[in-house]
């Protein structure tokens, strides 16, 4: 039997293996016996450890995914536990999928916006809502959860993403032996979706009638143009005289962003209810904003005569009805806090007038606009 090669094994060593003709090629590390990797026909290097009285083996990880520093102290590990018992004796440790999503979550917070780890939150409870342990989860039960959601593809991206972004950090830390989240595409249809004239009349006195906390966001979604996420989150002491400054933290691409406040909007802002600093609290806790979208809307929509549509669409809707009322583009993006657009790349680096009478303009035109369509 022709034995398995042995090298000392470093980064570029790694890097260099070549792809054997077929099957596949383990390298063993001399500075460590029984750890190595794995190189397949088709080009993937997978480290394994072989371990205990019957010399088993075992993968523990891909590279580069995983660092060969990481996998040499994984295999270390691995072998120190089993040296003085018998592998058919040693049992993984239990963990649960309920305790590895909050150790997720826990762990995200360190590293991600207060916004990504809400959403990450939010889709893990909502369509992944598992029992029992971790390693007992399937991609059948994956999948069956993901095709729920068809009927809202963005929803469905969303919580795939958030899903494999979990099980691919439980897979990093040794709590399963793999992934069992597919490798998916989807196709999403970009949304068109403008609301007409009398669609969003029918919403903004809706809106007006059952007021906050609900009514007042959307309210303010369809006289700003903002994100749902960036009015949910607005606080007392981001608004001013005439702006309302949003901080680069809560933005989606991360600038600070400044919208001029006209007197529509401060008329909403002053009748919100005397909270502390955030304007839409949650009912669980002060310090976090609202987040009970779906059955707000829900209940919202059961009482206006409107075809399927979006909060998103409310921006959209903004953006179509400023040029309408003649709008130039860069004067849209810069209230939309559009990164990409007219005014981007090397000519964002040179032009910093701020635009803020223009955009002032512009959003009292709308007012304007608004106001007419709703006394009308």
């Amino acid at each position: 039997m022709k034995r398995e090669p042995k090298k000392s094994l470093t980064d570029q060593q790694i890097k260099n293996l070549r792809s054997p003709e077929r099957g596949q090629k383990t390298y063993y590390d001399k500075a460590l016996p029984g750890f190595g990797v794995r190189v397949s026909q088709g080009g993937t290097k997978t480290f394994v450890v072989v371990y205990g009285l019957n010399r088993q083996r075992r993968s523990i990880g891909r590279y580069p995914e995983m660092s060969l520093a990481e996998a040499r102290a994984r295999a270390k590990g691995i072998q120190s536990e089993f040296a003085l018992e018998s592998p058919l004796e040693h049992v993984r440790p239990e963990i649960s999928y309920q305790d590895a999503r909050r150790m997720f979550l826990e762990d995200s917070e360190t590293r991600n916006k207060p916004r990504t780890v809400g959403e990450y939150r939010r889709l893990l409870h909502r369509h992944f809502g598992f029992n029992g342990p971790l390693d007992e989860i399937d991609r059948h039960a994956i999948l069956r959860r993901l095709d729920k959601l068809k009927g809202t593809p963005a929803e469905q991206q969303h919580a795939f993403v958030a899903i494999r972004t979990l099980m691919n950090w439980c897979w990093k830390r040794g709590y399963i032996e793999a992934s069992p989240v597919p490798p998916l595409t989807f196709k999403q249809r970009p949304r068109d979706r403008v609301l007409s004239d009398d669609e969003l009349v029918s919403i903004w006195r809706h809106a007006g009638a059952i007021g906050y906390p609900f009514g007042s966001i959307v309210q303010l979604l369809i006289l700003t143009g903002q994100r749902r996420g960036e009015i949910v989150n607005l606080r007392r002491s981001w608004i001013g005289k005439d702006t309302i400054i949003f901080p680069a933290a809560f933005v989606k691409n991360s600038r600070e962003h400044a919208l001029p406040l006209t007197e529509s909007v401060r008329h909403i802002v002053d009748k919100l209810p005397e909270t502390a600093d955030l304007l839409f609290p949650s009912r669980l806790s002060d310090a976090k904003p609202f987040d009970g979208f779906s059955r707000a809307k829900r209940n919202f929509d059961r009482d206006i005569q409107v075809s399927p549509y979006t909060l998103h669409d409310l921006r959209r809707t903004f953006s179509s009805n400023l040029a309408r009322l003649g709008t130039p583009i860069h004067i849209t993006e810069k209230l939309l806090n559009h990164i990409s657009g007219t005014v981007s790349g090397i000519s964002a680096v040179y032009n910093r007038y701020s635009y803020l009478d223009e955009m002032r303009a512009a959003m009292q035109r709308h007012d304007d606009f608004l106001a007419e369509l709703t006394i009308a």
